[in-house]
């Protein structure tokens, strides 16, 4: 399904091939022989997703863009099953496997594999060929890695990187930090309202 969001129409190369439960909606440009598989979503929130030739979206994954944060995706690269990259940069012959999880503003260098419920975090940058073991956090710039169990270490280097300030534009000290992220959040989705289906 291709959805026209804020003015902007889906661009999809010939070539693609798009399955007819994904949702594609807003400034997306699909390239040559990439596949996109039932249930994946790719919606461009006001940053545009550009998505190379070769790669595949599997089922159910999330690819979403942000007014500051647009998506590119390389070409040969793998967006495991409910795999989410959200505002990142995401290089040529990178692996995402199942459940990973991509940050705004983060990037992944070429030929690096973010392996099963691994996480790249908020601005996090990794250079090419980097490994992110199974279920670790990656998190930082310069980018530590480190295991699920360090919670106190990923809470110091992830508070730096400021989730509330960097992506919803609130002080994370706010009181009522959910009320105003989620009625600001709120608005800006309701745009979704003037959509309009375009296949």
């Amino acid at each position: 399904m291709l959805y026209e969001h804020l003015g902007a129409t889906p661009r999809i190369h010939a070539d693609a091939v798009i399955s007819p439960t994904a949702v594609i909606s807003g400034d997306v440009t699909i390239g040559a022989d990439t596949q996109v598989l039932h249930g994946a979503v790719i919606t461009a929130e006001g940053g545009a997703i550009t998505i190379g030739a070769n790669s595949i979206v599997m089922e159910n994954a999330l690819v979403r863009s942000t007014p500051a944060n647009s998506v590119r995706v390389g070409d040969h690269t793998l967006v495991g099953p409910m795999a989410s990259v959200s505002g990142a940069t995401i290089g040529d012959e990178v692996f995402l496997a199942t459940g990973t999880r991509v940050f705004n503003g983060a990037r992944i260098g070429e030929r690096s594999e973010v392996r099963i419920n691994a996480v790249v975090h908020l601005r996090t940058h990794l250079a090419p060929e980097t490994v992110v073991p199974i279920g670790w956090v990656a998190v930082g710039d310069p980018v530590q890695i480190l295991p699920p169990d360090a919670a106190d270490e990923i809470w110091k280097a992830q508070r730096d990187l400021d989730f509330p300030g960097y992506v919803f534009g609130l002080d994370r000290e706010t009181p009522d930090l959910m009320v105003q992220l989620t009625e600001r959040y709120g608005r800006s989705l309701a745009r979704h309202a003037d959509d309009r289906r375009v296949d």
